[in-house]
């Protein structure tokens, strides 16, 4: 019996194509009736001399115009790694976890002290991040509250660039930021045309919800088109707050807040590498937080990944975040919940895996490794159930025969380790377990994460250290 296998990879849909359909409509519909409010005089002149109707500070971006930069941007976006290996393929349904940037808290996994972010932590959530596979990109995770905010962004990404070899995704306060960044990210790289070919560096730019661009935003926007870095522009619009209450109003908010950049993005250079995406989440009114745990979150960030799939745009997602304060089981929960959606609707560049707890505010290793933990399983799921002549194992069936067993057997041999074994999910029986020393799974998590915060990162040449030590000196 000859059976070529036959592979297929789970997937989910949240909106069929009539409701995109509609979704998209009413985007064009934003954006060419409300509009967005620009101030900055530069960005003004793109939309006046492209045909948005301007009035004032307010611009009425056209549909056509909209669906013409939609036909410019790349619908792929190819990421590379310190030594220039493409490692990040950001292109149809292909997924991709990282951790998160900005918070203000860490929580010390070995004692459990939670303080202030400094920016020696960002060397520990770098160096955490490296060492695990899972995260195949990086984000600065904290804040640094250590060293002078004018200069804290640029601080945190040397951290990142010194302690690990994956691209970066990175935020920062101006577009002065940008040009320190993007120099060590080009010296890192060695030369602008390498950089070109596999950029190592993804700025993340945020509109203000609704539909507002501050002047250090559209600078930042078109900075990275003229210089070819690729942007994130990614409203986090908030139900029943800064966006409408309904699911649907959400979306349509957050996609025309993304695609107002993607169009000034393409008017400043055409071609320019452009991620889409919102952060879309409910307002719980019990505590009036920003939740990040929410199962509405996932739902909106499937239906939004839908829509960057429409228009063949890279995609920013969101998964791997809890609400919880401790990497505990409701942290567990809403990770795994989050971070199977997204996988399965195929959102591509996924963030907050593992490094946002307390609706964003506290970065934990211990967290980044339970994270890392549950992608395996996700990862596994993933593969799906190949079917071929080999899997179906019919020979072996009829060898076997009734009332046999399959312990002895080639094609057990050849086939038990496409099975995943956890070293941090337990699956002994209780006397097992006992015997072993009855760890339970939180000091289990606490060994594990600090055997990861041991891991040494390749280095930067000395050369390439020194120069960067030099640029910081004149950082003001």
């Amino acid at each position: 019996m000859f059976c070529p296998e036959l592979t297929f990879r789970p997937q989910l849909r949240v909106i069929n194509d009539a409701q995109i359909e509609q979704i998209h409509q009413a985007t064009l519909e934003v954006l060419e009736r409300t509009g967005i409010e620009v101030k900055h005089q530069r960005a003004l002149e793109l939309f006046d001399g492209a045909g948005a109707r301007v009035e004032g500070s307010r611009v009425h971006i056209p549909s056509w115009l909209v669906e013409d930069a939609i036909r410019k941007a790349p619908s792929r976006v190819v990421l590379g790694s310190r030594n220039g290996e493409r490692t990040v393929y950001l292109e149809g349904s292909k997924s991709f976890f990282g951790p998160s940037l900005d918070c203000i808290d860490y929580l010390d996994p070995l004692t459990e002290e939670r303080r202030r972010f400094v920016s020696d932590d960002c060397r520990i959530t770098a160096t955490v991040a490296d060492a695990l596979e899972n995260f195949t990109w990086v984000m600065t995770i904290g804040m640094a509250d250590d060293v002078p905010p004018s200069i804290a962004d640029r601080v945190i990404a040397r951290q990142v660039f010194t302690n690990t070899v994956k691209p970066l995704v990175f935020c920062c306060q101006d577009v002065n930021s940008i040009r320190d960044i993007h120099e060590m990210a080009l010296l890192i790289a060695g030369g602008e045309t390498r950089f070109r070919q596999a950029p190592t560096i993804v700025h993340y730019s945020e509109p203000i919800s609704p539909l507002l661009y501050y002047d250090p935003a559209v600078e930042k926007i078109i900075y990275c088109a003229e210089k070819s870095i690729p942007l994130i522009n990614f409203p986090a619009p908030q139900g029943g707050s800064t966006a409408p209450a309904t699911f649907a109003g959400e979306i349509v908010q957050g996609s025309a807040e993304s695609l107002s950049g993607l169009v000034l993005a393409q008017l400043a250079r055409p071609g320019a590498p452009f991620i889409y995406g919102a952060f879309a989440t409910v307002m719980d009114m019990k505590t009036t937080i920003f939740s990040y745990g929410a199962p509405e979150m996932s739902l909106m960030v499937a239906a939004m990944a839908q829509m960057a799939q429409h228009y063949r745009l890279p995609f920013f997602g969101t998964a791997g975040c809890s609400d919880a304060k401790f990497p505990d089981p409701q942290a567990a929960a809403e990770v795994a919940f989050s971070c199977l959606s997204s996988a399965l609707v195929g959102a591509n560049l996924i963030h907050d895996a593992g490094s946002w707890l307390d609706h964003g505010s506290l970065a934990s290793p211990a967290f980044m490794v339970l994270v890392h933990e549950i992608l395996y399983m996700v990862n596994q799921y993933m593969r799906g159930l190949p079917v071929s002549e080999e899997t179906l194992a019919l020979d072996t069936i009829h060898k076997v025969g009734p009332g046999g067993h399959y312990l002895y057997e080639d094609h057990t041999l050849k086939h038990f380790k496409d099975v995943w074994y956890s070293d941090l999910f337990d699956r002994t029986i209780y006397q097992s377990w006992q015997d072993a020393g009855a760890e339970r799974f939180e000091e289990r998590l606490r060994h594990k994460t600090e055997k990861v915060m041991q891991h040494q990162p390749a280095l930067l040449p000395d050369d390439v250290l020194d120069e960067i030590a030099r640029l910081a000196k004149h950082w003001t």
